[in-house]
């Protein structure tokens, strides 16, 4: 009798310890020069001086975090922090391992406890910024980072790619030619944060200073559509993720046998939102339109009988309807040979007596 080898057993990976970046004091927070009157703590630059102070006087930032080497454990490892160092993602974290908080690439969406913070633990607000900056907004949510100041090449995809991609994996790249712009989309919003804080006052493969803001909405419908899919199957991932996979197949089930669903593959399906169903309607309604158009229209139905055309009544008057066709008969007869003289025919009684024959007063005639 053969022996069934035993599965091989999955090889733990341990995770080094989180080294520190920088140490203590090596990076101090510098002020922005003075170029205006009032300086803007909420933005940390001057007001009333030259309108393009935001984009001329950044500075290219003095560290960049490199996951392949920064990464590690910390204490947040084991203390149930679930968000991520900011100043690691800025590549300038002296702590390293006695750190309170993750030194890795975000997580997945679903796996935060509080989705009005972002991946840094900071509170989101109700809109954005002005300059488009800062933490950003819980009322939507952002996969698309504005990348600003980038110095063109023939390879400008490529090198965008090559330094956005270690953050996390991208959706796609759009870049406005001649003009130093690019939009970089990820798959998942928690990367983009972390690329937005990793990015900001860097440089790709020259010297220029990056500057990485949250992308405004985009308009086309085709991509508003795309985006609304994207988001309805998130939430799909993380409702089966939350959810025990036996105990949903089990409730699937119970609602093939009542009737209630028909039956399909194993998986959780959200019921159609309201917008789902008009797209439905929508293209039910495209279809039924191409059918006509390529179909020609039914003959129409016959057309119904005329109806008969009433018969034209008589004028009312003192003589009745047959009483006139007594005389006409009367005077046909006359009018032929041997006929006898009609007698003429008696006045109509009345109550008026004699007054109410033709063309006389009097009783005589």
């Amino acid at each position: 009798m053969s022996e069934v080898a035993p599965p091989p057993k999955k090889k733990l990976v341990r995770r080094p310890p989180a080294r520190k970046q920088v140490d203590v004091g090596q990076i101090e927070k510098k002020q922005p020069e003075q170029s205006g009157s009032v300086l803007n703590i909420w933005y940390n630059k001057w007001a009333g001086g030259d309108k393009y102070d935001s984009y001329n006087a950044k500075e290219k930032s003095q560290t960049r975090v490199n996951i392949k080497t920064d990464a590690g454990y910390t204490r947040a490892d084991g203390g149930g922090n679930a968000y991520l160092c900011l100043f690691f993602a800025r590549g300038c974290c002296p702590y390293g391992h006695e750190c309170s908080f993750l030194h890795k690439l975000p997580p997945k969406a679903h796996e935060l406890p509080d989705s009005s913070l972002d991946v840094f633990g900071r509170e989101k607000h109700s809109d954005y910024r002005d300059d488009m900056g800062g933490v950003g907004s819980f009322t939507r949510i952002n996969r698309t980072l504005y990348v600003g100041r980038i110095t063109e090449t023939r390879d400008t995809a490529d090198m965008i790619e090559r330094h956005f991609e270690e953050f996390g994996e991208i959706e796609r790249i759009k870049i406005l030619q001649s003009r130093g712009v690019a939009f970089v989309t990820y798959v998942n919003e928690l990367n983009a944060q972390f690329a937005k804080e990793a990015m900001m006052h860097q440089s790709l493969d020259s010297d220029e200073v990056l500057n990485v803001r949250w992308a405004t909405e985009d308009p086309n419908p085709v991509a508003k559509r795309a985006e609304h899919k994207h988001l309805v199957q998130q939430g799909q991932d993380g409702i089966a993720a939350a959810l025990d996979p036996d105990f949903v197949q089990a409730v699937r089930e119970m609602d093939e046998f009542e009737g209630l669903v028909e039956p399909r593959k194993r998986g959780l399906e959200a019921p159609p939102l309201p917008e789902q169903e008009q797209e439905q309607e929508q293209e039910q309604g495209r279809g039924a339109t191409k059918k006509a158009r390529i179909e020609p229209p039914p003959p129409p139905p016959p057309a119904a009988p005329p109806a008969p055309a009433p018969e034209p009544t008589q004028p009312a008057g003192i003589l009745s309807a047959n009483a006139i066709d007594s005389l006409k008969f009367l005077a046909s007869l006359q009018g032929q040979p041997g006929a006898k003289a009609a007698p003429k025919p008696a006045a109509p009684a009345t109550g008026l007596g004699g007054l109410a024959d033709y063309g006389s007063d009097s009783d005589e005639e």
